[in-house]
């Protein structure tokens, strides 16, 4: 297929890449800034502009991937002239309609966390698509079977659902990894530490629901520990804060299922 980029940030990066590799053309590419543009067309081999009005007319897919806030403008302004194409947007917070309702129009919903630095693989990544119409959900479809077999239709407001899902899952986690590190620092440990405990920790969830895979202090709400913890958080209330709440989050959550 014949596809252009609208954006070049962090998953346009992989998901363009990924796509160039699996055999489609990636025509062009376009971001805000020119270098960001050009970095991504160098790795598929495409033209590169900043300019919206110079991109083709015509493409099988036109996929907006680019901030939430920005993503209505962004789609509006490349609608025009290009009334009878199909657009694709990648968000999951944002509904089908913020592409508009020029031409057809859905979504291509990865659902994971991406680097620059790091490429992903497709294959084990959910897809979730969504379109305005046959045209619109065939060409998603089509782009998304391409890198994966998991692929699945799901209407805007449960995407939402899944993407505040997700945001719990790795950015809410990746957040408490960054809190741990700066913990460790305090006595001279590095964060490597506890690498083998997070790979335990996720290679449970495979196997075990969270629920039945929690263990800790705040499980069966052991005060001694648990204010124990908080005391040494003393001299950082706002992280003292945090502990508190996930320990009676859990402790409520375990009680009640």
């Amino acid at each position: 297929m014949k596809i252009v980029f609208a954006g070049a940030g962090r998953l346009a990066t992989n998901f363009a890449l990924a796509l160039s590799q699996a055999g489609h053309q990636i025509a062009a590419v376009y971001s805000r800034t020119m270098a960001s543009a050009e970095g991504l067309a160098r790795l598929v081999g495409s033209e590169a502009t900043d300019d919206i009005g110079s991109l083709p007319h015509e493409a099988d897919a036109f996929i907006i991937s680019v901030k939430d806030d920005a993503l209505a403008s962004v789609a509006g302004r490349l609608a025009v002239g290009r009334q009878n194409q199909v657009f694709l947007h990648t968000s999951g917070a944002v509904p089908m309609a913020a592409v508009g309702t020029v031409g057809h129009h859905g979504v291509i919903y990865p659902l994971q966390t991406f680097s620059k630095e790091r490429q992903v693989d497709f294959s084990r990544v959910p897809f979730f698509i969504e379109g305005s119409d046959a045209v619109a959900q065939e060409a998603a479809h089509s782009i998304a079977t391409s890198l994966s077999s998991r692929v699945q239709v799901l209407a805007s407001a449960d995407r939402r659902r899944l993407h505040l899902a997700a945001v719990f899952a790795c950015n809410f986690s990746n957040h408490c990894y960054a809190l741990a590190a700066e913990v460790l620092g305090k006595c001279g440990l590095t964060f490597d530490v506890l690498l083998p405990l997070i790979d335990e920790t996720t290679a449970k969830v495979h196997h075990m629901s969270p629920r039945d895979a929690q263990t800790g202090p705040a499980v069966r709400y052991d005060e001694n520990v648990i204010r124990a913890h908080e005391q040494l958080l003393a001299d950082d209330p706002q992280l003292q804060a945090v502990y508190s709440e996930l320990s009676r989050s859990i402790h409520q959550l375990y009680q009640r299922q």
